[in-house]
């Protein structure tokens, strides 16, 4: 069996091989993290052995995973277990769902509860008299490693809860993807090997004892136990999964409530059905990994009535998700130029299915990322879809790392045009590019350009481009305007229909907002959310390149060191404008009054606002564009970083470190609801705002 690949077992060799590597990766999953499988093979192989056992159950080993808790892969550990802590069954299909719930054979009278299904490490939190005195892993499910040692370093688990309750907290421990970051920088400095994966990253981190550094992670609880009371109380009795939720976050512990898509409480198995596609779709966006769904039945009365087997609880299953984190090898690293002239590198893979597609390249950061990760070609490698369309290579799978493996070679020079390599800064540039001396980034800056977030060109495609440049049509933006009907047409292979749509896609383009039109020169430094600062303060492309250092720094978000590289930038942009101008492309917008307030009146006007947490409720409809939107269409301005120039912070689920920023500077914080009340008129016109500005 080799990596991240699968195979049906077709002899009772190939059963014992797979029962024992299966074994071997539960262990290794469950004690350090750092499984030579991922979790999409390693359940395809799981499947493959229960199809063969099914087939042949004179064949079925005392070893067999079936049925056990971690695959009956974990010695006994140190502590016993108060109530058996199982696993969860799976279902893959609405199928399979729907078969679940119709065996619990009841009305429900509770519904059903829909929650994430992290993908981290299972610990249980024993809190006597409202101190945390436990931590345990879930070991064989009967008894668990005690790793009390980690006390103090799990976000969301507090150490003295405000009553003397007594419970256990049964939940999830993770490394959000900032965590993880962290944590690797962390490992770095301290010359140690990175973690191949979050999950990794939780369970190692767990276990480990007398490192010189402390990795900060963070729990969920999904479920709670009783415990024998010392002095304390129990949790005040209740009759739901939902309510005893509600309960474990009132005594101070966080639970998966408190995660973006929260705990939802459904009547019908086909609502929980939506919800699993709802947040498939959404998947991506969230701060830490999710591998499935899991749907409880949320009486307790049915819970207890339903009961559990040798494995797991009968009365809640895990409906796994397309697989979004896998193992696979990096083959090569291929080199370009991007927009602003950085320095791009890219990962070649070994095919894999990640997030329902097949997946061959993916993202890398930078050289120093690359050389801070100390990635090899021929490296097992986890790719990740989370948090961007784009998959991208997380780290080396070190432990899987092989003798063949080879040092990847870093460009001396500029792969484009063999010119100099600024290496001043972490992101290298091509610096003739950069200097707009040379045009290596050109295919990436006309594709980013014509963008739906920038002008909007439909057509604008890579072959295309490619026909334009090869043509000698086009050395910059400004060019696209330009273009005659024959030019056109030989760069859409002679197509009269598919040059005229782009004609008209490109005259369309003209009439886009001056912050969009802005975004799409691809100032480096700045993007979309920037240039829009930078249009509401200036008024005009004009003004803009007008400005000084000291201007610019007016600007929310620009400093010093970026005031200078924009400045740095004004001689290349200063033709490309001219040809927009002459073109007839909009360059003036709406300008922010001198004394720093919008035109538009509204309870906002003068205040620079920030947003952080997932939004729900009445603001749950607009996504990060609409929220600007919204603080715009209502007066304000919207920023993303906290400063001295900030005004208000609107916090919502999830909300990260923003909000000690905001009360360490004497920034206004004030909760969702509130800001939505204080909002409410402009809902509506901020819908329309976004749905004009991508139109």
């Amino acid at each position: 069996m080799t990596l991240a690949t699968r195979t049906a077992l077709a002899s009772r060799d190939d059963y014992s091989q797979a029962v024992a590597l299966i074994r071997s990766a539960s262990a290794a999953y469950h004690d350090s993290g750092e499984s030579p499988l991922d979790d999409a093979t390693y359940d395809l192989l799981r499947q493959d052995v229960a199809a063969y056992e099914a087939a042949h159950p004179e064949h079925v080993s005392a070893d067999s995973p079936s049925g056990k808790v971690a695959e009956g892969a974990l010695e006994p550990g140190a502590v016993a277990h108060t109530v058996p802590m199982g696993s969860l069954n799976n279902v893959t299909a609405p199928g399979e769902l729907a078969s679940w719930h119709a065996k619990l054979n009841t009305a429900l009278f509770g519904g059903l509860t829909v929650e994430n299904k992290l993908d981290g490490v299972a610990l249980a939190a024993r809190y006597v008299d409202g101190r945390l005195v436990e931590l345990l892993l879930r070991g064989n499910g009967r008894h668990g490693d005690d790793v009390s040692h980690a006390m103090g370093t799990i976000t969301g688990l507090p150490e003295q809860l405000a009553q003397p309750y007594t419970f256990e907290a049964r939940g999830e421990v993770v490394f959000t993807y900032e965590q993880y970051e962290q944590a690797n920088a962390i490992r770095a400095q301290h010359g140690a090997k990175p973690f191949s994966s979050p999950r990794a990253a939780a369970a190692g981190t767990l276990r480990a004892t007398n490192r010189p550094y402390r990795l900060e992670m963070t729990f969920f609880a999904y479920h709670a136990v009783a415990l024998p009371l010392g002095t304390g109380m129990p949790l005040p009795p209740v009759a739901t999964q939902a309510q005893l939720m509600e309960q474990v976050a009132c005594a101070g512990v966080q639970t998966t409530a408190a995660t973006p898509h929260g705990l939802r409480v459904v009547s019908t198995v086909e609502q929980a059905q939506q919800l699993v596609e709802k947040t498939s779709a959404e998947r991506a966006g969230l701060p830490f990994g999710i591998d499935g769904v899991v749907i409880k039945a949320n009486s307790l009365i049915q819970q207890a009535a339903v009961g559990s087997d040798a494995r797991a609880p009968l009365w809640a299953v895990a409906y796994k998700l397309a697989p979004a984190e896998r193992i696979t090898t990096l083959e090569d690293v291929k080199w370009s130029i991007g927009k602003t002239g950085v320095l791009a590198p890219r990962a070649v893979l070994a095919p894999v299915e990640l997030g329902g597609t097949t997946v061959t390249s993916a993202t890398l950061h930078n050289v120093a990322d690359m050389q801070r990760l100390g990635l090899r070609l021929g490296d097992a490698v986890t790719v990740i879809q989370a948090q961007d369309v784009i998959p991208r290579v997380l780290a080396p799978v070190v432990h899987l790392r092989t003798e063949v493996t080879r040092p990847i070679e870093i460009p001396s020079v500029c792969p484009e045009c063999g010119g100099t390599l600024d290496r001043r800064e972490k992101r290298w540039r091509c610096a003739a590019t950069a200097a707009g001396t040379a045009a290596c980034g050109l295919p990436s800056a006309l594709h980013y350009a014509g963008h739906r977030d920038q002008l909007d060109i439909d057509g604008l495609g890579p072959s295309v481009i490619a026909g334009l440049i090869d043509g000698g049509h086009v050395s910059d933006v400004g060019d696209l305007f330009a273009l005659s009907p024959a030019q056109l047409r030989k760069a859409t292979g002679d197509s009269v229909v598919v040059a005229d749509k782009l004609a008209a896609q490109i005259e369309a383009a003209k009439s886009r907002p001056l912050h969009r039109v802005l975004a799409a020169l691809a100032v480096a430094g700045t993007g979309r959310e920037l240039s829009e600062r930078l249009a509401a303060h200036f008024g005009s492309m004009e003004a803009f390149l007008a400005a000084d250092a000291v201007a610019l720094m007016a600007v929310d978000g620009i400093g010093v060191k970026k005031a200078r590289q924009i400045l740095s930038q004004f001689p290349r942009l200063a033709p490309i404008v001219a040809k927009l101008a002459a073109a007839g492309v909009n360059l003036t917008g709406p300008c922010r009054q001198e004394n720093g307030d919008t035109t538009t009146p509204g309870p906002l006007s003068g205040m620079s606002v920030v947003v952080t947490g997932t939004m729900s409720g009445t603001l749950a409809r607009l996504d990060r564009l609409g929220m600007r939107q919204l603080i715009k269409a209502a007066g304000g301005s919207p920023s993303e970083s906290i400063s001295k120039k900030t005004s208000l912070l609107v916090v919502g689920q999830r909300a990260g470190s923003k909000v000690a920023k905001a009360e360490k500077l004497g920034v206004t914080v004030i909760a969702e609801d509130d800001f939505a009340e204080q909002v409410a008129a402009f809902l509506d016109i901020a819908a329309g705002a976004v749905a004009a500005d991508r139109h």
